[in-house]
């Protein structure tokens, strides 16, 4: 039996016996419900089976989308007078009552609600509505899917509607969406049809190479190291006594200096004398380089030959001083003494003489004594 028949009776069966537990109307609703469509209901209504309608059940439901056309069955379009097609939306006596042909052309009906217009030269469409315009004389102009208006042909010139991602006249240049430099970090730009794709150099990602990828993610530092994170690279902070790129190297713990590992000092050809005391002793405070001091600068990761320069630095320094003192003590030894305060130096050979004396120069004839003056040695006074 078909599942449409098994339904219907379904449907009739549950009429019949109502809903539990409510009595059944004593009035018979069949004398007025076609029970051919439908069946009654415990209330005395009736009760339509699908693809029926109305308060009887008497009508049947039309196609959906049937506008000029009637049923007999359910989902029937039968078309009224002067209507065809499928949904009874042609009108017949379209050519007659409304002709659809423009610009002078002529109407010729094809049977069945169909017609087609023969239009007169210089003009074309299905209802002749286009005339061979600037877009037709200068066959299809635009490029790149650009679409061709010229007010149906009535235009004096054409104009070309592009696409998205070109321009100019006819659409032949294409946008280069690169222009704006959209991708970061040194990445190379690809231009496209209205869009762009970003070349990402190693360590960065996403669509403009902004994100920079996580180098420390797979925790590449050992010796519970602490990793930070570079441009396609990455640093582990080694603790004491670790090295190397994933601080998988075990520094040795440096010892203390011995003579034999302390670089040579340079001598000097400066003699010394021997009332002052020895180089060693005099670039002693500089040169002393502490086992502490060189740990530190051995942790701090100082260069062998920083450490070479900064020693001759510090031997330069001491001979220099050294120098200075052996001319100071050579001018002392000498005699060399500053001037004493008379007017003019006293010659050399006067240095013996406990009493200077001035020198007193003639008076003019006839002239008073000054007053007593105070006489400076080595100063000559006017008398």
């Amino acid at each position: 039996m078909p599942s449409g028949c098994c339904c219907l009776h379904l449907v009739c069966l549950l009429c019949i016996l109502g809903t539990p537990g409510q009595p059944a109307r004593a009035d018979d609703c069949s004398s007025h419900c076609d029970l051919a469509h439908g069946c009654c209901a415990p209330d005395g209504s009736c009760r339509c089976d699908p693809g029926w309608e109305g308060l009887h059940c008497e009508r049947c439901v039309k196609m959906p989308g049937c506008q000029h056309g009637s049923c007999h069955q359910p989902w029937q379009c039968i078309c009224h007078s002067g209507w065809a097609g499928k949904f009874c939306d042609k009108d017949e006596h379209i050519c007659a009552m409304h002709p659809p042909c423009r610009n002078g052309g002529q109407c010729v009906y094809d049977g069945g609600g169909e017609f087609h217009c023969v239009c007169p030269p210089g003009f074309h469409g299905r209802d002749c509505e286009r005339k061979a315009g600037p877009c037709d004389q200068a066959g299809s102009p635009c490029r790149n899917g650009g679409q061709c208006q010229d007010n149906q042909g009535f235009a004096l010139n054409f104009t070309c509607r592009c696409l998205a991602g070109f321009v100019g006249a006819r659409c032949e240049v294409n946008v280069d969406d690169c222009l704006m430099r959209p991708c970061a970090n040194g990445a190379t730009c690809l231009d496209g049809i209205n869009r762009f794709s970003c070349l990402c150099p190693e360590g960065f990602a996403g669509r403009f190479c902004t994100i920079n990828l996580d180098d420390c993610a797979s925790r590449p530092c050992q010796r519970g190291a602490r990793c930070r994170d570079r441009v396609h690279d990455f640093d582990c902070l080694c603790p004491s006594g670790y090295g190397g790129k994933t601080c998988e190297l075990v520094l040795p713990v440096p010892g203390p200096l011995s003579t034999a590992d302390m670089p040579p000092r340079p001598t000097s050809a400066v003699p010394v004398p021997a009332t002052m005391p020895a180089p060693d002793s005099m670039g002693a405070g500089l040169l002393r380089i502490s086992v502490k001091e060189v740990e530190r600068r051995q942790e701090a990761g100082l260069a062998e030959s920083s450490l070479v320069a900064l020693v001759v630095f510090g031997v330069l320094t001491a001979a220099l001083v050294l120098a200075t003192g052996l001319l100071t003590l050579r001018a002392w030894r000498r005699g060399v003494r500053p001037p004493g305060p008379c007017c003019y130096p006293t010659p050399h050979y006067a240095l013996a003489r406990q009493d200077q004396e001035c020198q007193v120069s003639m008076l003019p004839a006839g002239g008073p004594l000054p007053p007593d003056l105070p006489c400076e040695p080595g100063k000559t006074t006017a008398l």
